[in-house]
C-alpha cells in the first residue's frame, strides 16, 4: 500500500494512493521468494483409490515480495489464488517448487519447525463468519496466538488483546463477547486483530473484504492501509475486486489457470496491460463517474468456459479464449519475461508491446473468441438497458461474467 498523497487516475476517474517509486521498492530486501511453486491435488477413483489424474491448482509460479510492499493477486474463480496463499503460509504442502522466507527455505518444514515461523507470517481468511470459533469469546480467539507460541506480553494477555481490539477499531470492552454478537465487518476486524497479535512481518489476506457489504469494505481496506503505515507490514492481498486491488497494491500479479500471466506495478498494469487476459479483465471495470459515460468504452466479453485444471490446454493456457491466438500459442508455452522494466508478461503476442513472434496468422477460432460491446452508447429502444450498460452493465468489475470472483 502507498504512503503518500492520493493521485487521480485519468483512466477510471477515481482517487488512488500515490505509488512508491521503483527505486524505493527495489531498495527493499526480499522478504518472500517463490520459485517454480506447484500444487497438484490427486484424483482418486474406485474402491482401491487409484490415482486417476490431478487437479493442477498451482502449476509453476515465480515471484518475489519485498519488505513493506503490497502484492495484489487477481484472477478468475479456480485459478489458484487461494491455494497459492495457503502454500506460501505453509498451510498446504507444495507438490514442487521452493518457498524462501527471509532467505530460509521453508518449503517442506514440518509443523514443529514452522511454529516459530508463524510469528512472522499470518493469514486473514476470506469468510469472517466461519473463521472464528463460535464457542470461544473474542478474548480467547485473539489471545490464542499468545498461548500457542508461549508468549506472555507486557501487562498480560488480556490487556494486550484489549489493545489490539482498540487498534482495529473495536471496543476493548467486547473482550468477553462471542462472534455471533458482531456484524461481518466487525468479525473481519477481529480476524485482523488475531493476525496482528504476534506482530508479524508478512500478512496474507485471502479476499479480506469479499464477504462484506460495500459500505464496510472501504473501512476494512483503509484499516489495512493504516496498519501497514503504522506497523510496517508486508501484504499479499488476494482479491477479486479490481478496484480494491488497485487501491491497496504496489504491484499486481494476474493469475490464469494456475499460472501468473502478468506481473507489474500498479500504474503500468492499469494504464497499459500487456496480456490479452488482463486487458479483458480491465475492460469490464465500470466507470463510476456519470460525467464520463460519454467517453468511448468497450467491454471484451470472453466466450467459452475456463478449461479444466485437470487437463489444461497445451502451449499458452489462454489460447482457447484469446482473440490473438496463433498456431505457436497452441504448441509453445510463453515464459514469464520482462518486456520492460518491472513489467513481466507471459504472451507471444502482447498488447502495448512488440510482437514476440511476428508473422504468425491469427487462427479462425481466435477471431470468434470474443465479443466487443460498446458500453458508452445507451440503447436507443430501451433507455433503462442503455443506462445499465453505461453504468457497467450486469457484469461485475471482475470479468465479463464475474470471472475473478472466487
Amino acid at each position: 500500500m502507498s504512503e503518500d498523497k492520493a493521485v487521480t487516475s485519468e483512466d477510471k476517474g477515481v482517487d488512488v494512493p500515490a505509488q512508491r517509486s521503483a527505486g524505493d521498492a527495489a531498495s527493499r530486501e526480499v522478504l518472500l521468494k517463490v520459485t517454480g511453486l506447484q500444487k497438484h491435488f490427486p484424483i482418486k477413483k474406485g474402491m482401491l483409490q487409484r490415482n486417476a489424474g490431478a487437479v493442477k491448482a498451482v502449476d509453476g509460479i515465480d515471484f518475489e515480495v519485498r519488505s513493506g510492499e503490497t502484492l495484489g493477486v487477481v484472477g478468475e474463480s479456480g485459478c489458484g489464488k487461494s491455494t497459492m496463499g495457503r502454500l506460501i503460509t505453509r498451510l498446504l504442502e507444495p507438490t514442487a517448487g521452493k518457498i524462501e522466507f527471509e532467505g530460509r527455505d521453508i518449503t517442506h518444514l514440518g509443523v514443529g519447525a514452522m511454529r516459530p515461523m508463524r510469528r512472522d507470517m499470518q493469514m486473514i481468511f476470506q469468510d469472517p463468519y466461519s473463521s472464528l470459533n463460535p464457542r470461544h469469546t473474542i478474548g480467547t480467539i485473539v489471545g490464542a496466538p499468545f498461548k500457542l507460541q508461549g508468549v506472555t506480553p507486557d501487562g498480560g494477555v488480556r490487556k494486550e488483546v484489549q489493545r489490539l481490539l482498540e487498534v482495529v477499531g473495536l471496543n476493548p470492552e467486547h473482550y468477553n463477547r462471542y462472534p455471533h454478537e458482531f456484524s461481518g465487518g466487525q468479525r473481519q476486524r477481529i480476524g485482523i486483530a488475531r493476525a496482528l497479535a504476534l506482530n508479524p512481518k508478512m500478512v496474507v489476506a485471502d479476499e479480506p473484504v469479499s464477504a462484506l457489504d460495500v459500505s464496510i469494505q472501504a473501512q476494512v481496506v483503509n484499516l489495512l492501509d493504516d496498519l501497514q503505515s503504522e506497523l510496517g507490514l508486508t501484504y499479499v492481498i488476494i482479491a477479486h475486486d479490481l478496484s480494491v486491488v488497485r487501491h491497496v497494491s504496489d504491484r499486481i500479479a494476474v493469475m490464469y489457470l494456475g499460472k501468473i500471466v502478468e506481473l507489474a506495478d500498479r500504474e503500468s498494469l492499469y494504464r497499459a496491460p500487456m496480456h490479452p487476459y488482463t486487458k479483458a479483465l480491465l475492460s469490464a471495470v465500470p466507470i463510476p463517474d456519470p460525467k464520463r459515460r460519454s467517453v468511448k468504452s468497450e467491454r471484451i466479453l470472453l466466450k467459452g468456459d475456463v478449461p479444466s485444471p485437470i487437463s489444461p490446454p497445451s502451449g499458452c493456457r489462454f489460447h482457447t479464449r484469446c482473440w490473438k491466438a496463433t498456431e505457436v500459442c497452441k504448441t509453445q508455452e510463453p515464459p514469464l519475461a520482462a518486456l520492460k522494466t518491472g513489467h513481466q508478461v507471459a504472451c507471444h503476442h502482447p498488447e502495448n508491446a512488440p510482437d514476440q513472434v511476428p508473422g504468425e496468422t491469427v487462427t479462425a477460432a481466435a477471431r470468434e473468441a470474443i465479443q466487443i460491446v460498446d458500453v458508452s452508447k445507451p440503447e436507443a429502444d430501451d433507455p433503462e438497458a442503455g443506462e445499465t450498460a453505461a453504468d457497467g452493465g450486469a457484469a461485475s468489475p471482475d470479468t465479463p461474467e464475474d470471472s475473478t470472483k472466487e
